[in-house]
């Protein structure tokens, strides 16, 4: 009986063991996960749950000219279950384009694009700019993109011949250079380029450089005069394959209904969980393809002489390098990379653009079949240069003081000459150069 009573006391008292190990290796364990870190996703909760809303208004506002959208702010990050991922970021993006203004109604625009901290693209007319050069300053400083549409979007014109299509670019990016200091890559084709761009248009301005971007979604507010706001919006919300969303609009004159229309776009884009961005050239175009219509325009190419002179040269002006700070007595221009080169270690310049930012001026004289040059309003000295051979006279008071043939060149019609010998037969007494790592310089005194 005693061993019995003894045996079930051990007994008792093993069980009373075991289970003190238990609680005691439990609490030991839930001591250590206590002392663990937070979780990274904790952390993250507890860092960027104050200033969510701020960080969100900070990245909607970064909508530069070469930024990639930014989506910020995920639904669900402080949820009670702190071990939930965050949901992945969207991969939608729409790019809001306007076609043909500035006009009066693209501050409007502007303004809506403003409240709603988004970005978009502006395809302009040179003719509308030299209109509302201000309206391109502010589309520049809030920074929008800024596209070349041709300069007057005359279709007769535009798809007669390439080399009519290259003027009116060239045209609208010196208007927008002017004002911004920057020349536009994106290039949208009046009317699209479906049925108006064959293979030599395509290939040409690639070769020069420019980026040629259409549309995939079309509001459908140009299809006739006065679309009603109401059409316009069941024209431009629409889904596509891809995500990748560029809404043709336009903010041309006669357009108040696309502005009315474009609060309730932005609201439907954005329900949807789309992003909103600013084309670039680095960005892969959606382009229509070369079609039969286009074919069967059977337009002549332009010779090899005209792509040699216009478009070889052309691409450089896109390439980063050093600008050339010019300073003549004291008045400073400067040239940009593709507005200048260097060949056989001299400078060449374009006569016109150098003579009209320096103060001065060049005009054709048909009778003498030269370029006559004046490098300051008051020049005493005048230079004829005959582009064909490149002979040049300095004349003062009908006499010719002096004579030299320079090395020329012809460059998207302008012609080309060294800057030191322009310089010298105009009577500058010294020139001085120097390169650094910023920057090529050139005083002339």
């Amino acid at each position: 009986m005693v061993k019995k009573t003894f045996s079930v006391v051990l007994g008792s008292i093993g069980v009373v063991l075991a289970v003190m190990a238990i609680i005691f290796c439990a609490s030991v364990w839930e001591g250590r996960t206590l002392l663990q870190p937070i979780t990274p996703l904790v952390q993250n909760a507890v860092k960027t749950a104050p200033d969510n809303e701020s960080a969100s208004e900070k990245s909607s506002a970064v909508i530069g000219r070469q930024t990639d959208p930014v989506h910020v702010g995920q639904a669900g990050l402080l949820a009670s279950n702190t071990t939930k991922k965050p949901a992945p970021v969207s991969p939608k993006t729409v790019y809001l384009t306007f076609d043909d203004g500035p006009s009066d109604l693209t501050g409007q625009v502007l303004d809506i694009l403003k409240k709603n901290k988004i970005g978009a693209t502006f395809f302009v007319l040179g003719e509308q700019v030299k209109k509302y050069p201000q309206l391109i300053s502010r589309i520049y400083e809030e920074g929008h993109a800024i596209g070349n549409h041709t300069y007057d979007h005359n279709y007769t014109e535009l798809y007669q011949s390439f080399p009519a299509f290259w003027d009116q670019i060239k045209e609208t990016e010196e208007e927008i250079r002017l004002i911004t200091g920057e020349r536009p890559q994106l290039v949208r084709a009046p009317g699209g380029t479906a049925g108006h761009f064959d293979d030599t248009y395509f290939k040409l301005l690639q070769q020069a450089g420019y980026v040629v971007t259409d549309w995939n979604v079309d509001s459908g507010d140009s299809k006739r005069r006065n679309v009603p706001a109401a059409e316009i919006v069941k024209g431009a919300t629409t889904d596509v394959p891809g995500g990748k969303v560029v809404l043709l609009m336009h903010d041309g004159p006669g357009h108040s209904e696309s502005v009315k229309a474009l609060p309730q776009i932005i609201s439907w884009y954005k329900a949807r969980g789309y992003q909103f961005g600013v084309l670039s050239p680095q960005d892969p175009p959606v382009q229509f393809k070369v079609n039969a219509t286009a074919r069967g325009l059977k337009r002549s190419a332009p010779s090899a002489a005209w792509i040699q002179s216009h478009i070889a040269q052309n691409a450089a002006l896109f390439e980063p390098g050093k600008p050339l700070r010019l300073d003549v007595g004291g008045l400073e221009t400067t040239l940009d990379t593709g507005e200048y080169s260097i060949v056989d270690g001299h400078y060449m310049v374009p006569l016109r653009a150098l003579t009209e930012r320096i103060g001065g001026s060049t005009v054709w004289d048909s009778g003498g079949a030269a370029w006559v040059a004046s490098l300051s309003a008051d020049a005493a000295v005048s230079l004829r240069i005959h582009a064909d051979t490149g002979r040049l006279e300095a004349v003062e008071g009908n006499q010719v003081v002096s004579r030299a043939t320079l090395q020329v060149l012809t460059v998207n019609g302008s012609l080309w000459v060294p800057l030191r010998s322009l310089f010298e037969a105009s009577g500058y007494a010294g020139i001085t150069a120097s390169v650094n790592e910023e920057e090529r310089r050139v005083t002339v005194f």
